[in-house]
């Protein structure tokens, strides 16, 4: 793309601001001061690269997740969205490196033959040592140097497929919901992303695996899960029998004017097929972003009351959800680390000559009010990813999560011949 004129970045720049002044929901924003520290730097910017850093650095400012500026032709996204993969800091002998943490079944990096514990060496030829980080254009193929436990170097090629869509940034890996047996009849179910709007499809596969598990104790695992739409909803539903509150969104308006969660638009069914999609449209047309969410009413399962759920600090958006729900109506056992606490709800704009902006438009409280914004999700029970234990085939947090499971039937047995 060419760069644009001074008028065309002036132009964009207040777009961008006005945007934040009308739509941002968030800490209250003073939009003179920004004006007055951010301006000049977008305006004179020189090339697409130094106007792009100069409106990250505005979004930066608002101390929040979920923001973003790009050009359509020229999307960005992180290691972790665009490789379906998240990487960890680690002392390794190469000395500070990102090694990989949870690759995803489907996506990129395991598509290269990347696996959970391999060290990251360099990107392109360039060595990368933390805290660097490299944002993927996406549509571009990278080569990676990697050294596995065994010591071996490989240099992966990573193509990095384009967007579906236009609006944001995003890399959906051809597989995200998995699901296998472990030792003693354990389920295992895993979940690396919560993709479409209304997640029809990733909610019908999340059903399928749930019933072709037919377990009485399940995992569940959200560990480096993304986020996504509401297609988390079947999720929850799958965890409980009954219908019950999960949480509720409020936009800026809402917010300032007061609500009573009751009486928010109810959103508690993913519908089944296109033609049930219609009546959502008429029903939430005109709700805006400010809706509350029950679980479905799917009935009672054999795991109901034995079931873990991992979670770690690259668990993010709708995995907290997931995660909040069952932690609030201890469904679950939440195993792990603390979750990323990027939780609100966002829109995408158009801000002119091919850019775009998200941003959060709304607050996503729990059903017990919660924000969890910033904050996140504290585990039940902690346990941390260990990339020497990765070397030696092992899975230190699902052994957790596994162990729970098998305690609360020892304790169970117990009980009951008591």
């Amino acid at each position: 793309m060419t760069s644009l004129t001074e008028t065309q970045r002036r132009a964009v720049f207040n777009k961008v601001v006005s945007l934040i002044d009308t739509k941002f929901m968030g800490a209250d924003v003073d939009t003179g001061q920004l004006r007055e520290v951010h301006e000049s730097a977008a305006v004179r910017a020189a090339t697409c690269e130094a106007f792009e850093t100069a409106i990250d650095a505005v979004l930066k400012s608002l101390g929040t997740s979920h923001t973003g500026f790009f050009h359509e032709s020229r999307p960005r996204s992180t290691g972790r969205v665009a490789m379906a993969a998240t990487l960890t800091r680690v002392e390794t002998n190469d000395g500070p490196r990102w090694v990989f943490q949870d690759v995803h079944p489907g996506g990129v990096a395991a598509a290269g033959g990347i696996a959970t514990g391999d060290v990251l060496l360099r990107v392109n030829g360039e060595e990368l040592e933390p805290p660097a980080a490299t944002p993927f254009r996406l549509g571009e193929t990278y080569e990676l140097t990697v050294r596995k436990p065994d010591g071996s170097v490989q240099h992966p090629r990573l193509a990095i497929p384009g967007s579906r869509e236009k609006a944001r940034p995003i890399v959906v890996p051809e597989q995200v919901v998995t699901a296998r047996r472990l030792a003693d009849g354990i389920g295992y179910l895993r979940v690396s992303m919560f993709p479409g709007v209304l997640g029809m499809d990733v909610a019908r596969d999340i059903s399928r695996a749930v019933k072709g598990l037919a377990t009485e104790r399940l995992v569940i695992d959200l560990r480096g899960n993304t986020g996504g739409g509401i297609g988390c909803l079947r999720l929850m539903s799958h965890l409980c029998p009954d219908r019950r509150g999960v949480g509720y969104s409020v936009d800026r308006k809402l917010a300032r004017r007061g609500f009573d969660k009751e009486q928010l638009p109810q959103f508690d069914r993913i519908p089944g097929s296109k033609w049930q999609v219609l009546p959502l449209l008429l029903k939430f047309g005109t709700a805006g972003r400010s809706v509350a969410v029950f679980t479905e009413a799917l009935g009672p399962q054999a795991y109901h009351g034995r079931a873990a759920l991992l979670i770690n600090e690259h668990s993010a958006s709708a995995a907290e959800m997931v995660a909040a729900f069952a932690s609030e109506y201890k469904l679950a056992t939440l195993v792990g680390t603390k979750t990323a606490g990027r939780l609100v709800a966002t829109s995408a704009f158009k801000v002119g000559f091919g850019y775009r902006l998200v941003m959060p438009v709304a607050r996503y409280f729990t059903w017990q009010g919660t924000n969890l914004e910033g904050r996140g999700i504290l585990p039940d029970l902690e346990a941390s990813f260990s990339a020497a234990a990765s070397w030696e085939g092992r899975d230190q947090p699902l052994e957790a999560a596994v162990g729970v499971l098998d305690t609360e039937r020892v304790k169970r047995a117990a009980g009951s011949s008591g």
